[in-house]
């Protein structure tokens, strides 16, 4: 080979070159985005629908919230060319969205009429320990780790000390929204896995807008069933609750539920249940700053535990190799 060619080899692009993006750079800086809407985003979601809940029925509000939502996401992605579900898919996004959505943000949305904000953020935090569980009973599932086991162990106690209620919190803690909160935790983390594992649509984002529909229509007919329709009051809804609803539905469902529908399948589970324990110092810190809302000693002292267990279970630290 001559000189002449290796200098052409090596030469500098020349003025009307255009550098590649790097598909990995990109895919990174994605990912930074789509946590950081699911961490801050969904941990300020439980303040709006604790505002929201004040003069909205609840399922009436999730419901619109995600049909909205849905419906816009949807029409952007046919908008540009991806291709339509199939029927099956609808169906398996229909499963998702039950589980996710109707069952799972329909009742927490529910529980927040008789409990504080941060304390629904902090029993949703337990979600991996389900997670780990549930992920170990399906078929093909593998058996947790110990740090896994101890971690599930610390978070039971966590919950154990947030399900304890004394004479002083009234309504507060009511035992029926107990109830509710930790049948949401357990239909998340049954939905996340499969939707995992389901045979979604190929575009993540399409698998997010189906479930939003799925499970924001079956929100509206849980609303219509139980007659909330008839119980709204044009007249005496607030202004703060309106605008709550505008942000559930345009930052918390549109951007960080299709955040979180993504990283479905492009994150890890690990990584994705890191949001387990920022939400709830996100959610707790909004609560006390903008509604005065307390948490009791022994609930931070069982918080406390359950953020100690999800991070035991999900942080795994580099292995140090013996130097001869």
């Amino acid at each position: 080979m001559s000189d002449d060619s290796e200098d052409d080899d090596h030469s500098p692009p020349g003025p009307g070159h255009t550098p590649q993006p790097d598909p990995a750079r990109a895919k990174l800086w994605l990912e930074v985005l789509a946590f950081a809407a699911i961490y801050l985003i969904w941990g300020s979601t439980y303040l709006a629908i604790r505002v929201g809940v004040r003069s909205l029925p609840p399922f009436l509000m999730a419901g619109c919230r995600f049909v909205i939502a849905g419906s816009i996401l949807y029409a952007i992605l046919r908008a540009r060319g991806v291709r339509a579900p199939s029927l099956s898919e609808w169906g398996r996004a229909a499963v998702a969205g039950l589980l996710m959505l109707t069952a799972a943000n329909g009742l927490v949305t529910w529980a927040e009429i008789h409990v504080a904000s941060n304390l629904a953020a902090l029993f949703i935090a337990a979600v991996p320990l389900y997670v780990a569980l549930l992920d170990w009973l399906r078929p093909g599932g593998v058996a947790p780790k110990r740090r896994v086991w101890i971690g599930i162990g610390v978070g039971g106690a966590g919950m154990a000390l947030l399900v304890m209620r004394d004479g002083s919190s009234g309504a507060q803690t009511s035992a029926a929204a107990i109830v509710a909160l930790l049948l949401s935790g357990l239909c998340w983390a049954a939905g996340s896995l499969y939707s995992r594992y389901g045979a979604m649509h190929a575009n993540p984002l399409m698998a997010a807008a189906q479930q939003m529909l799925a499970g924001g229509v079956a929100q509206l007919l849980l609303s219509l069933a139980s007659g909330e329709p008839g119980r709204l009051s044009l007249a005496s809804l607030s202004t703060q609750s309106l605008l709550a609803f505008a942000y559930l539905t345009l930052a918390g469902s549109l951007v960080a539920f299709t955040a979180f529908g993504w990283l479905v399948k492009a994150s890890t589970p690990a990584r994705l249940s890191t949001n387990a324990y920022v939400n709830p110092v996100v959610a707790v810190v909004l609560g006390w700053a903008l509604l005065g809302e307390q948490l009791a000693p022994r609930a931070l002292v069982g918080a406390g535990l359950i953020v100690c267990a999800v991070v035991v279970m999900t942080v795994t630290l580099p292995s140090r190799r013996r130097t001869l």
